[in-house]
């Protein structure tokens, strides 16, 4: 079940037939399968893509071909996976045969004899069957009570590149963007993302050496990684500096900005850098040059002194000739907006494969338009952050945080995506940890809604673990709302890589919640 040479056991098999590449609607594994294509295309491996969008359909495609399945993970990632035979029975071992033996001619003690044989064979078969079970379900459930992430599947699949000898620079920057993916949707813990990025740096550097004496290098179809300890700020390299301070929710909480004050606070911020309102208001790559020059360290500066220490981070950043530059978040949030798009006159396959083509070098103006996305999305996000926090929507319901967005709420049509409104409760989540003074709510999780679907009267909703839950095993709502719907005969469906984000009929979320609170008491 497991690889534990991936060249051998798994590439090396695949090369010699059809492979057919499922792919999850998440930019790791958009990264993952972009470093894929280009060795199938190096070694021309026939492959279909297949996107999928949640558990329901890999499941199907895992039965079609469990006998094909491997699972490829890293020796460092204690992810507790299950053995296969603790988990799947074939239904050969479930028939039970009453014997193939003639019973012709047989004296009476002899069929007695046989015939309580199979008896007691049948009743140990039977035993064991339900031992089984209990083991499994014991199992199943210490295994499915958390969720939580390895190594990225983009990292994962670089590794294999690696290791034969064929990993180029735009495979190591997919990678390095599948990394920043996890720790964007807080995935991983800073511990992890920080040892990840120190391996990427090394490869970063190794390939940039291997570079140095190319004709191209200097060239405008030249392409450099580098690595960069930047301003933790959303976009800000694409956009003004006042609207990335305004829309990135690590300052925006802490700064408060849904209040008046908090609007003050970050004007006597920028006074502190010594930045004038003119200069940050226009696009960053306006601004002066000389401004410009030692700004990392001037913000990094006055952030300490307004508690915020976390104002920078290490990342990278990738030159495409001598005009393009972005760094690993900004291409997140691009192709993040261009999968969740919600334009009507675009399916989730065409949103799929817009999100692809955008990490090719060769499609900046796709990723120029996710970026536009994006900061139509952070602007909306931060909006109604607002409008929650100002209109007290958060209620408490006893184990947890409850807030729901209403039909007809500005952007609601953003949040209807698992992906968008995850990173909306998140952020909501520390936005309320900021501003609240009752220490009890600091310590509870958030469960939000939104609306899904007017036509079919259908909601999403995902469970956020605690503020301060800073373990691996983050997030216990899978399991929680799984035994939820259960309880209540619940309309649910679990349809998403993400355990935590269910989807439900309006007129269930009631009996649903009250389940919740029963199961968390």
């Amino acid at each position: 079940m497991f690889v534990s040479d991936f060249r051998k056991e798994f590439y090396e098999v695949v090369q010699n037939q059809r492979v057919l590449l499922f792919v999850a609607s998440d930019v790791d594994a958009l990264c993952a399968c972009k470093i894929l294509q280009a060795l199938f295309q190096c070694d021309h491996v026939q492959y279909t893509l297949v996107p999928v969008s949640g558990w329901q359909e890999l499941e199907t495609a895992f039965l079609e071909h469990k006998e094909q399945i491997k699972l490829l993970i890293k020796q460092d990632d204690d992810l507790e996976v299950p053995a296969y035979d603790d988990i799947f029975r074939d239904e050969e071992e479930d028939k039970e045969h009453s014997g193939n033996e003639s019973d012709e001619g047989s004296e009476p003690s002899e069929k007695r004899t046989r015939l309580e044989e199979e008896i007691a064979e049948q009743t140990l078969k039977r035993r064991k069957r339900r031992e089984w079970e209990a083991r499994r379900r014991d199992i199943l459930f210490d295994y499915e009570q958390y969720e939580y992430h390895g190594t990225s599947s983009a990292m994962v699949m670089f590794d294999l590149a690696w290791m034969m000898s064929k990993d180029l620079s735009d495979m190591l920057w997919w990678a390095i963007v599948g990394l920043t993916d996890q720790w964007v949707q807080d995935k991983i813990t800073q511990m992890k993302y920080v040892t990840d990025v120190g391996i990427l740096q090394r490869h970063v550097s190794r390939h940039n050496h291997r570079h140095e004496d190319e004709e191209h290098a200097l060239s405008v179809d030249c392409m450099r990684i580098s690595f960069e300890y930047d301003l933790c700020l959303a976009l800000y390299q694409h956009w003004s500096l006042h609207d990335s301070l305004c829309n990135t929710c690590y300052t925006a909480a802490r700064f408060k900005l849904w209040s008046l004050h908090g609007q003050k606070r970050l004007q006597e911020f920028l006074a502190d850098v010594g930045l004038p309102l003119k200069q940050v208001k226009q696009k960053f790559q306006s601004m002066d040059v000389s401004l410009k020059e030692n700004l990392r360290e001037m913000i990094e500066e006055s952030a300490n002194k307004f508690g915020m220490k976390d104002m920078r981070v290490q990342t990278f950043s990738i030159h495409f000739g001598f005009k393009h530059k972005f760094l690993a978040s900004d291409v997140v949030f691009a192709t993040m907006s261009l999968m969740e798009s919600p334009e009507k006159d675009g399916s989730g396959t065409d949103n799929f494969i817009q999100a692809l083509d955008s990490l090719s070098r060769g499609n900046l103006d796709k990723l120029y338009r996710g970026l536009e996305l994006a900061k139509q999305q952070l602007r909306a996000t931060q909006q109604t952050i607002a409008s929650c926090l100002c209109t007290n929507l958060i209620i408490s319901q006893g184990p947890f945080l409850y807030c729901s967005l209403m039909e007809g709420t500005p952007d609601v049509v953003l949040f209807s995506r698992p992906a968008a409104l995850s990173l909306l409760s998140k952020h909501l989540l520390k936005s309320f940890v900021c501003s609240t003074k009752n220490r009890r709510c600091k310590l509870l999780p958030l469960v939000m809604a939104a609306p899904l679907s007017a036509e079919q009267g259908t909601v999403t909703m995902v469970g956020i673990p605690p503020e301060t839950d800073s373990s691996d095993r983050k997030n216990f709502f899978g399991r929680a709302f799984e035994k939820a719907a259960e309880g209540t005969n619940s309309r649910t469906l679990h349809n998403h890589f993400d355990l935590s984000v269910i989807e439900l009929k309006a007129e269930d979320r009631s009996k649903f919640l009250d389940a919740l609170v029963s199961l968390l008491s």
